[in-house]
């Protein structure tokens, strides 16, 4: 039981170590390459973690050396670009000026029924709507509109808005980040004279923000029913 405990968890840091090596992806957005070592990953992983007679490294070696490719992969990437297309591929514009480009919906296997699904799901009704439609290299449909048919800007209107500043949360479920109160550069004193001006003390409060503004959001806790 413990020899399957170590085994399991030492597997579980190793993948996610990987995982994290290979940038901050959700499943949709992972290049061809990325899903298939995220696949052999984890069916190398499962083989030791059930068979206690295959030793631990038989599973730990191969998935440095499929990481370590595919890290080297991904610096070649970087500095060679015909590379990159070989290994990632190229986006495609399956919609050009209104006008379906056929050709490339077959050389991507891209069906009509597929294209149409992906632009109902982007408020296009009709292919004549749509100026580029681009088949990205993560499979995702990127849809730009015509710009008659986008709608106005605040510079399009002539309006002076103010820019919105990104907040940074001070308390998280009754907790205070002190490190995130230091780089906004304030101090305890300030953080409970605004408790004092919400009514509430720090275990009450559910979650605290300020922007660069100096403006802050106070969001009390809810009592349990």
């Amino acid at each position: 039981m413990i020899t399957a405990l170590c085994r399991t968890v030492i597997l579980y840091f190793l993948i996610m170590i990987g995982l994290r090596l290979m940038g901050k992806r959700q499943i949709g957005e992972l290049e061809p390459s990325e899903l298939v070592l995220t696949m052999m990953i984890s069916d190398l992983a499962t083989v030791p973690m059930q068979d206690f007679g295959i030793p631990l490294l038989a599973g730990v070696i191969p998935i440095l050396i499929l990481l370590s490719l595919t890290l080297l992969m991904s610096q070649l990437s970087l500095l060679n670009l015909r590379f990159r297309a070989l290994m990632c591929g190229t986006p495609a514009i399956l919609i050009r000026n209104g006008k379906l480009q056929q050709a490339a919906m077959r050389k991507n296997r891209y069906t009509l029924d597929e294209l149409l699904e992906q632009l109902r799901g982007q408020g296009c009704l009709s292919v004549e709507e749509v100026q580029y439609a681009v088949l990205e290299n993560s499979g995702q449909l990127s849809v730009l509109p015509w710009a008659k048919a986008k709608p106005p800007t605040a510079e399009d209107l002539g309006l002076t808005l103010e820019e919105d500043s990104l907040p940074t949360v001070l308390i998280n479920d009754g907790r205070v980040l002190r490190n995130n109160l230091r780089r906004c550069g304030q101090d305890e004193v300030w953080l409970q004279k605004i408790l004092k001006q919400e009514h509430c003390t720090t275990k009450e409060v559910f979650l605290l923000t300020v922007d660069e503004n100096g403006k802050t959001l106070c969001v009390p806790k809810e009592a349990d029913p």
